[in-house]
């Protein structure tokens, strides 16, 4: 089926969906330390509400679904949720965001349940470093995480790095090494805007720290659904991407849409309001009704995200990598 397309013309094939607010990190960039308020159990949507949206997308055109969180691995029955949206004919991909510390339990489920392809959030190559950025985490978990996903077959997975100027900028030309040996396809993602008690670092800059390691070249040849731009250093095994939505935004091309954990359609990743679909199915909305709700926040995609006027963002944007 082709994809519905918005009012720039752009062909719609991808929802991200957020399964749940809550996390077992706390990172410096996502929220303060002491959290930030959850929702009840009640206002976050139910598998099965979940699923008829998916099956609503799916008649529009979509067939890439994107699990984020929060977690997505802390939310109970998340394998059953995987397995129940990869049998839903349509679905042609299905990935999901993480922060690894859950896969070194979960990977080889995940991948029996029909997950394609994984993204690891990792700042940081150094212990103390990960727990001060973390607030909490253990870096041993996230390397056994990403270990356990290559061996389950979670191929290409991608490391996504997000670089901040004075907490792990210094870490840049290592983490582009990890490309080299053993092979990592590593991303490196623009800090968003409202997400700053640090300054981000641009692309370019990104760019010309790496290639103290050798010349980057242009590649094409990964699996997947985002903005990055892929590049190798020479005899690498792995990639080198980068995702400017704040110094390149790459909004002519977008193609998704967002389903928060609560049940609003955003029609941009960035976007301050969308469509509420939990209170209409909650009221017996059927697919079809389902369907003209994701129509509704199509036809409000607007024409770029402007990040740069410092418009408002999502709370947690740690997972902006597609």
């Amino acid at each position: 089926m082709t994809s519905t397309r918005d009012s720039f013309q752009r062909g719609i094939s991808y929802l991200r969906i957020s399964v749940t607010d809550r996390c077992n990190l706390r990172c410096i960039y996502c929220m303060p330390p002491e959290g930030v308020p959850l929702v009840t159990h009640d206002e976050i949507l139910t598998f099965e509400e979940i699923l008829l949206v998916v099956r609503a997308a799916v008649g529009l055109g979509i067939n890439k679904v994107r699990i984020t969180g929060g977690e997505p691995l802390v939310r109970a029955g998340i394998i059953d949720l995987v397995r129940m949206i990869a049998e839903l004919p349509g679905v042609k991909d299905i990935s999901m965001t993480t922060n690894g510390l859950l896969l070194e339990q979960y990977a080889e489920e995940l991948v029996a349940a029909g997950l394609q392809r994984i993204n690891i959030s990792l700042d940081t190559l150094k212990y103390e470093r990960f727990k001060e950025i973390t607030r909490s985490g253990d870096l041993a978990n996230a390397l056994k995480g990403i270990k356990a996903a290559k061996e389950a077959g979670l191929n290409p997975v991608k490391i996504n790095m997000v670089p901040m100027v004075g907490v792990n900028d210094d870490e840049i030309v290592d983490f582009a090494r990890m490309t080299l040996e053993p092979g990592w396809h590593v991303r490196f993602i623009e800090l968003m805007p409202a997400s700053r008690k640090v300054d981000f670092v641009a692309s370019h800059v990104l760019r010309k720290k790496i290639e103290t390691l050798g010349p980057l070249q242009p590649y094409y040849g990964l699996a997947g659904n985002g903005a990055a731009r892929y590049f190798t250093l020479p005899d690498a095994r792995g990639t080198v991407g980068f995702i400017s939505a704040v110094s390149e935004p790459f909004c002519k091309d977008c193609n998704r849409l967002r389903l928060s954990s609560t049940g609003v359609v955003y029609p941009c990743l960035f976007s301050a309001s969308g469509v509420d679909v939990r209170t209409p199915i909650r009221s017996g909305a059927d697919v079809e009704a389902a369907a003209h709700l994701l129509k509704a926040a199509i036809a409000a995609k607007p024409s770029g995200h402007h990040l740069d006027e410092g418009k408002r963002m999502n709370k947690n944007m740690s997972s902006i990598g597609g």
